[in-house]
């Protein structure tokens, strides 16, 4: 799963530690969930888009297997 976390908290000029402070969750967390190597909770994402003010499907991008087809 992708999402754009990186991206919405560079256009808001925070910082991972920030980002991470806001959401009361450590910096290596939000390191690895812009690096794609953990996965939200639906807790957690509830709180990243009620952040950034979007839905969690406008920060959190499914991609379907496609070897499933």
């Amino acid at each position: 799963m992708k999402n754009r976390i990186q991206e919405l908290r560079k256009a808001q000029h925070m910082t991972q530690a920030d980002l991470a402070d806001k959401l009361e969750v450590t910096r290596q967390t939000i390191i690895s969930l812009e690096k794609g190597k953990y996965n939200a909770s639906l807790l957690l994402a509830h709180h990243i888009a009620t952040l950034f003010q979007l839905k969690i499907e406008d920060i959190f991008i499914f991609e379907e297997d496609k070897t499933d087809a």
